[in-house]
């Protein structure tokens, strides 16, 4: 299948939740921290985000953390609610929220967080920061497949985006799993791409 041709103008690209808390060296989910490691999806995105902000491409880094006394923070679903109880998760102003070093967020990247949820758009600034810079489609990094990126991807094309997904830079866990979700529901919702595709689209304007 033929690679999609991303215009540098109206793209951005989004992270997700590649936090030191999530997937970086403070990780307590250390199941996904390790695939992230294994395919080595951190190299692959700061590529990316090294080209797009070459090109003056946005970059934002969708983040999660909670409050030190988890106030307005929900434990109405499973994972929440398992969330909730690990000592200083992803706290707010902690270096486990932090997004992991190797990415930023440089000095012109924006920086979205929620402390509800699991996804990135809904009650966020997200959807009016995309708008006010004429942002029509979605270039998407990051963690997980299983819920934030699935999520993501919903909310986006329930508002309009076209969402095109890095499929060298997600992950998810197990791989298994995360290969059914792509082929039995992301592609129905996302193109797919590979960072050295848009690597060279964009290193050659």
């Amino acid at each position: 299948m033929p690679q999609p041709k991303i215009a540098t103008q109206g793209t951005a690209v989004v992270c997700m939740e590649l936090q030191r808390g999530v997937v970086g060296d403070l990780s307590s989910l250390t199941s996904l921290r390790d695939v992230v490691e294994q395919q080595n999806i951190i190299a692959m995105t700061r590529n990316v985000l090294e080209v797009a902000r070459t090109n003056s491409v946005p970059v934002v880094h969708c983040t999660a953390e909670f409050r030190q006394d988890r106030r307005g923070s929900g434990s109405n679903a499973p994972m929440l609610e398992y969330m909730q109880t690990l000592p200083g998760h992803i706290e707010c102003g902690s270096p486990a929220a932090m997004v992991v070093p190797e990415l930023g967020p440089a000095a012109e990247d924006l920086v979205v967080s929620r402390l509800h949820g699991v996804s990135p758009f809904t009650g966020t600034a997200l959807d009016p920061i995309l708008r006010n810079l004429k942002v029509s489609t979605l270039l998407v990094a990051g963690v997980s497949v299983n819920i934030g990126i699935l999520g993501l991807v919903i909310e986006a094309v329930n508002r309009g985006y076209r969402v095109v997904l890095l499929e060298d830079a997600v992950a998810g866990y197990p791989a298994h799993y995360v290969d059914d979700v792509k082929r039995y529901t992301l592609r129905h919702l996302a193109s797919f791409m590979r960072c050295r595709d848009i690597l060279a689209q964009w290193s050659t304007r």
